[in-house]
């Protein structure tokens, strides 16, 4: 059974920062392509951040100030997250797209207030 396993949530103050963990228990992690989704209180679950391994995509709102990574040999992909704000509060969740499958990990609640 495939599973995805987020860390690194918590509450920060604004400005802060914040590294994000999702390890996966899948087989051949590096033909995935690996992402990370949020979702706010009324809101879309949204794009962050990916990466296949040779390129990187971010959305607008985060580009400058958030850095997603992978170590394909732990099967796991990371979010540094710096200079938050407020309105990066949300529920973050990794994500893994293959051909034929996409998983999904729990979630992990990053809260951004003073």
């Amino acid at each position: 059974q495939v599973q995805l396993v987020e860390s690194g949530g918590g509450l920060v103050q604004p400005g802060g920062s914040l590294r994000l963990s999702c390890t996966a228990s899948i087989i051949r992690f590096s033909l995935y392509t690996m992402g990370w989704y949020r979702q706010a209180p009324g809101k879309q679950r949204e794009l962050v951040a990916a990466t296949d391994g040779a390129s990187t995509n971010y959305a607008d709102s985060v580009k400058g100030r958030f850095t997603i990574s992978r170590d394909n040999a732990k099967n796991t992909v990371y979010l540094q997250m710096n200079s938050l704000k407020p309105e990066d509060t949300a529920v973050y969740y990794c994500n893994a797209q293959g051909i034929r499958y996409d998983y999904w990990g729990q979630g992990t609640q990053v809260t951004v207030s003073s």
